[in-house]
């Protein structure tokens, strides 16, 4: 005669199994689906490529592209590593470029209210400017040539609603910048420092070179206002004449840029 327990028994094995069957569809599922978040968060900028493995270890072509739509897109050499691991209010994440990172760039997003809040450890990293056309104009009528040099401290972006946050710094240094538009190579290097608080700033300013570039901005909610010029030394103002006609309003020797 079977025991009176064995239906409850049976229950619990049933219910073990199906359990673990969940946890094994959701510790494998295929990277392809990140992938495909990626691509609608982005709405179509980031685009990982050939991807393997899962969503929580896997690697990808990262091309950057212009958006739905667009034709425009460029693809870094070597792949990019992540390992992502969910948290009770986000996700903790560990990324690898092949061609640009020395070690892994960790992220921690937070999602707490209404605001979501994506911190950056400190990191330093190195990435070819020609990725920059994939994002279409007017990067790619600049079609920019050189190595960008990004180091973060401190950075911390949040996300309410419109409204953008920023704590912390972060360097960009364009070095040996050249462009298509140019017979100049290189055109020089440039820094852009963003720096975080109550309302965040830019500030771009000319290492070295003959292609003199200065400015300042700051973000009004989540929009970029920047006022600038550039310049040429007197004797490469010819070379960089089709240049500076593009990238602002010319008057006289300077061109004026504004953004937002």
């Amino acid at each position: 005669m079977q025991p009176r327990n064995a239906s409850p028994q049976w229950r619990w094995a049933v219910a073990g199994a199906i359990l673990g069957l969940a946890l094994a569809v959701f510790l494998f599922l295929p990277a392809s689906l990140l992938a495909s978040g990626v691509q609608r968060a982005t709405r179509g900028h980031l685009l990982l490529q050939d991807p393997v493995g899962t969503v929580w270890n896997g690697s990808a072509r990262l091309t950057i592209a212009g958006g739905v739509g667009s034709n425009d897109a460029s693809t870094l050499p070597g792949r990019v590593n992540w390992r992502l691991r969910p948290t009770w209010t986000g996700a903790r994440a560990r990324i690898q470029a092949e061609c640009c990172t020395d070690g892994a760039i960790r992220l921690v997003a937070r999602r707490t209210g209404g605001a979501w809040r994506l911190q950056v450890a400190d990191a330093q990293s190195r990435w070819p400017a020609e990725v920059l056309s994939g994002l279409g104009t007017p990067w790619n009528t600049l079609s920019f040539e050189g190595e960008l040099e990004i180091a973060t401290r401190g950075l911390s972006v949040e996300w309410t609603g419109s409204r953008l946050a920023v704590a912390g710094q972060a360097d960009l240094v364009a070095r040996r910048l050249s462009s298509r538009l140019s017979t100049l190579r290189p055109m020089g290097s440039y820094r852009i420092i963003v720096q975080g608080g109550t309302t965040p700033t830019l500030q771009l300013q000319t290492l070295e070179g003959s292609l003199q570039l200065s400015g300042a901005g700051q973000w009004a909610g989540s929009r970029l206002r920047f006022q600038g010029e550039a310049s040429a030394a007197p004797e490469r103002e010819a070379a960089l004449s089709n240049l500076l006609n593009i990238i602002g309003r010319r008057e006289g020797s300077r061109t004026l840029i504004s953004i937002g």
